[in-house]
């Protein structure tokens, strides 16, 4: 069987490929307080090649000069004109629709009516003083009477915009509540689904390229349903990092609209070439490592230690992959419990 999909191979480094990373914050650069493990290494590196970055984060909850500071502080200097958010991209949907000086309900952190009030909008404190548009973002501290508010005003007629969906948010004691589950409250009490502005959708990405005029810009995310998918609609090459949220098996049966261009374990992966995965007699191989169908699983062997239990990985996810556009819902295999026991370590060193 011949296949045409799974990660790509580069036979240089990454850092040597492309001119801009476009990275997220939560979950690849940091978590929680503390900087992922080698990312402050990495990202000098990419500075003494001359690559240019860039912050998306569809965490709305804190000031482009919260996030800069933050960085600041764990090792990776940064401005806060370095730093593009959804709350800004929200801001700027809801001056297009509503025009400037528009009044808005903004339920989320400081972060989120900053950014509202710096794109010309008037922001108001509840659903009584008729807001034009209500916007909806991450906040620690957003309660039962803000999504009640938020509730009144959209059930009147106010204009319904959500920062993101993500479910989750990944912290030092693992994933937590997001955004997404905020907006799903307010959404089992009205009967409109808002409109996103944060990833996937693909403004964040062009925004960044567009800012340092970024010729070969590469998405850096941990996301799958958001990194991932926003930078296949920007049409922009991605490396998903192991970091934070997605695990192995999310990545076998990911959608075409989900799939990265490359998989590396974290951010040193930048640093190096990315292995080819080649067809191999009937399974896939990267370098030493190979995988197969057997008696309906995807069984595979390889060499111990970390990089190689990465290379298992990535032919698995080229078999996955072709065998899910080939075969029929019944027909996919499975993936034996010995493949999953040698994926298990990879990215425990930075996370969850």
């Amino acid at each position: 069987m011949s296949w045409s999909v799974g990660p790509q191979a580069s036979s240089r480094p990454l850092l040597d490929v492309h001119d801009l990373l476009i990275l997220d914050l939560d979950g690849v650069v940091y978590v929680g307080a503390g900087a992922v493990p080698g990312v402050v290494e990495v990202l000098e590196k990419a500075e003494a090649r001359g690559v240019r970055r860039t912050f998306a984060t569809n965490n709305a909850s804190r000031t482009p000069e919260d996030v800069a500071a933050h960085l600041s502080r764990i090792g990776v200097p940064a401005r806060p004109e370095d730093v593009v958010t959804s709350s800004q991209a929200a801001a700027d949907l809801i001056v297009r629709r509503c025009g400037a000086g528009a009044a808005v309900l903004a339920v989320g952190g400081r972060g989120l009516a900053q950014a509202c009030r710096e794109a010309g909008l008037h922001v108001v404190a509840g659903a009584d003083e008729s807001p034009a548009a209500v916007v909806q973002g991450y906040g620690p501290d957003v309660g039962w009477r803000d999504l009640a508010e938020a509730t009144y005003a959209v059930r009147a007629g106010s204009w319904w915009v959500a920062t993101n969906t993500d479910i989750t948010i990944p912290t030092e004691r693992g994933p937590a509540p997001g955004n997404g589950t905020l907006v799903a409250a307010v959404r089992a009490a009205v009967d409109v689904d808002p409109v996103v502005a944060g990833k996937p959708e693909p403004g964040l990405f062009t925004a960044a390229a567009r800012r340092v005029g970024a010729r070969s810009p590469l998405v850096v995310g941990d996301r799958l349903d958001t990194d991932i998918e926003g930078a296949v609609r920007a049409e922009q090459p991605s490396v998903l990092v192991l970091t934070g949220v997605t695990r192995p098996r999310d990545l076998l049966v990911a959608e075409p609209r989900r799939r990265p261009t490359y998989v590396t374990e974290d951010m040193h992966g930048l640093l190096e070439p990315q292995p080819e995965v080649t067809a191999d007699g009937g399974g896939w191989r990267c370098r030493e490592a190979r995988v197969e169908v057997v008696a309906g699983e995807l069984q595979g062997t390889a060499p111990r230690g970390r990089g190689a239990a990465l290379d298992l990985l990535r032919a698995a996810t080229a078999a996955a992959w072709t065998l899910r556009a080939d075969a029929a819902d019944g027909e996919k295999p499975g993936v034996a419990s010995a493949l999953l026991e040698r994926w298990e370590p990879l990215g425990t060193g930075s996370t969850t």
